[in-house]
């Protein structure tokens, strides 16, 4: 049954059930000039509300529909993990992460970053902040031509149930598209007169009354779209922040307003969707304190050069909670405290070459980051700070992913292989070979990954997609087996940075901690392992794709997600597998990983 529109997996058959295909001027585009920037793509899932039927007042309230009865919808969407409307979303102070959810997490109060007592206190409003400009009628240049479909009011307004949205770039433009309506048209398309090159959907906003997406550019800028109320607002404009291309956006899990970008100069940028840009002009890592910490504050004589393999370097705006010390200026009224706070929140320097990607973890503690000086960082996102340092077997890092449970980091890359690090204990775990060309992105299979089999898909420039189990009986016993490794229980709670001298993770020490020796600490750079060293994992199912080249792969509920570097998009329906539950408290009642080794 194999052919260019189906193909058979270990569980059953996936095939095709729709395309979105560039149209012929993307096309002609696209074959005129070079693809510098590939179609990337985000889903969403939105639940709009069941049709209103007319009738009398009393018979509506017997059907539900009396006021009252809203809070107890609002409740069941929320445990049937349907995304907040604006309405029922978090206050202005809820931090970065959910507390209940996080075992041995700090308190909000020493969230350094993000706590509640740095930012100014400004009232609910900023909960329903919206973009101010409308998309339809601007005068901006940066902004060429929206177009949406035919009957687009009508359309939106007759939606029922769940209903899939794609985001995508295809050269200069933005689209907008339905899953599982099989229309050529897409809802929307926005044309700009700089490349978009990444962007990200903010699930904890998302209702059938707006959606946040950020969308970066390869001129550093970006803008915050509301495609149902077609209004933006547009934030680092003109590159005041930074001009370097962005490479990736990511809003912050459980947060409505905050998101991290990173860009081609080697940073990461922490912005507030609701500030106002600000005069910045970012610390340059010249020389570092052999007495300092990651931010480069300076308590010592000795200097040496900084060293990104080591540490990252942060340089933190006049406005940034550590700066102002926490504490609001008094005196002012609220309008002007706000104003006083601008963008960016934060800057990380984190490579001196441009980052590829990065990836929160499940419990949105730490930021893996990959670049293309071959590393994959770990960030303590909290304290701000390297926590490891892991470097390819052979050139740079092209996708990156976190396994649902927390357990595993998968990156693809130059090598052709699929890497799988266990950040617990520091090391490599496996490499997955099956490519011939370099790894064009990676993903997990969530609904077939239940803590002791993970299913994860690739595809690469070979035109190959590849399906891979990891598990105890899929593993290859590499021929050497590396003994100098920590072994640690997957079933502590402690921190990834725990082990370097007992210390919690928003208090990770500094590089020697003031006192030039370095016994007692673990480093923070682990060398590339040996071929020998590593167990092998093989492919489970190999698809040869047809011409064009595959740049993107993602798992929805009952479709696999594949993008061409041109734009052109196919959902492949397959088997349905019972959704796993994986641990809600990540570290907990979780098999050790000697299991799988």
């Amino acid at each position: 049954m194999e052919s260019q529109t189906a193909f058979v997996g270990p569980e059953g058959v996936y095939s095709i059930v729709e395309e979105h295909k560039p149209s012929v001027l993307q096309t002609h585009a696209a074959n005129t000039s070079p693809i510098i920037y590939p179609t990337r793509v985000t889903t969403i899932t939105v639940r709009f509300p069941p049709a209103k039927h007319g009738g009398t007042p009393g018979l509506a309230q017997f059907l539900g529909g009396s006021k009252d009865s809203k809070k107890d919808k609002a409740a069941s969407r929320e445990q049937d993990g349907v995304s907040q409307t604006s309405s029922d979303t978090p206050d202005e102070g809820d931090t970065m992460i959910n507390q209940d959810t996080v075992p041995g997490s700090p308190s909000v109060a020493t969230n350094t970053l993000f706590s509640q007592s740095s930012m100014p206190n400004v009232g609910k409003k900023k909960q329903s902040a919206r973009p101010k400009q409308n998309i339809k009628t601007t005068s901006s240049t940066f902004i060429t031509r929206i177009q949406t479909a035919e009957g687009y009011t009508r359309t939106m307004q007759s939606k029922q149930g769940d209903c899939t949205f794609l985001f995508y770039n295809q050269i200069k433009s933005f689209l907008w598209v339905e899953a599982g309506t099989n229309s050529k048209e897409p809802l929307a398309r926005v044309n700009f007169s700089a490349h978009p090159t990444c962007h990200d959907v903010n699930p904890l906003t998302a209702s059938p009354e707006r959606l946040d997406v950020i969308i970066g550019f390869s001129t550093g800028d970006l803008i915050w779209l509301d495609p149902i109320a077609s209004r933006y607002a547009r934030l680092n404009k003109q590159g005041c922040i930074t001009n370097s291309p962005c490479t990736s956006v990511r809003w912050v899990p459980s947060s409505t307003t905050l998101f991290l970008v990173s860009h081609a100069d080697g940073t990461i940028i922490v912005y507030d969707r609701d500030r106002d840009d600000g005069t910045f002009t970012p610390q340059e890592p010249v020389t570092l304190s052999s007495a300092s910490g990651s931010n480069g504050s300076s308590e010592g004589s000795s200097q040496k050069e900084w060293d990104p393999m080591d540490n990252i370097f942060v340089t933190m705006p006049p406005w940034h909670p550590v700066t102002a010390g926490g504490i609001a200026p008094t005196g002012k009224s609220d309008k002007e405290k706000a104003a006083s706070v601008k963008n960016p929140v934060s800057h990380w320097r984190v490579s001196r070459k441009s980052v590829v990607d990065f990836v929160f973890s499940p419990d949105v503690k730490y930021v893996a980051a990959i670049s293309e000086d071959g590393c994959l960082r770990v960030i303590d996102a909290l304290a701000e700070q390297l926590v490891d340092c892991y470097s390819s077997y052979f050139g740079a890092l092209t996708s990156i992913a976190w396994s649902p449970d927390g357990r595993f980091i998968l990156t693809g890359g130059q090598d052709d292989l699929l890497t799988i690090f266990s950040p617990w204990e520091q090391r490599v775990v496996a490499r997955c070979q099956g490519h011939s060309s370099f790894v064009s992105a990676v993903a997990f299979d969530e609904l077939r990954c239940d803590g002791r089999t993970y299913r994860f898909g690739s595809v690469g420039e070979d035109n190959k997609l590849i399906l891979w189990d990891f598990s105890s009986g899929a593993l290859h016993r590499p021929k050497l087996q590396s003994t100098h490794h920590q072994r640690v229980s997957m079933s502590s709670t402690l921190s990834l940075s725990f082990k370097r001298e007992g210390r919690s993770a928003l208090y990770l020490p500094s590089t020697n901690n003031g006192s030039g020796n370095d016994e007692n600490e673990s480093p923070r750079y682990h060398p590339a392992p040996s071929r020998n060293e590593i167990a092998v994992v093989q492919p489970v199912l190999v698809k040869q794709m047809e011409n064009e080249l595959p740049t993107w792969i993602a798992f929805l509920p009952r479709h696999v997600l594949t993008s061409t570097k041109t734009g052109h998009l196919k959902l492949w329906i397959r088997p349905l597998a019972p959704k796993t539950r994986h641990p809600s408290k990540y570290g907990r009642n979780m098999p050790d990983i000697r299991d799988l080794t």
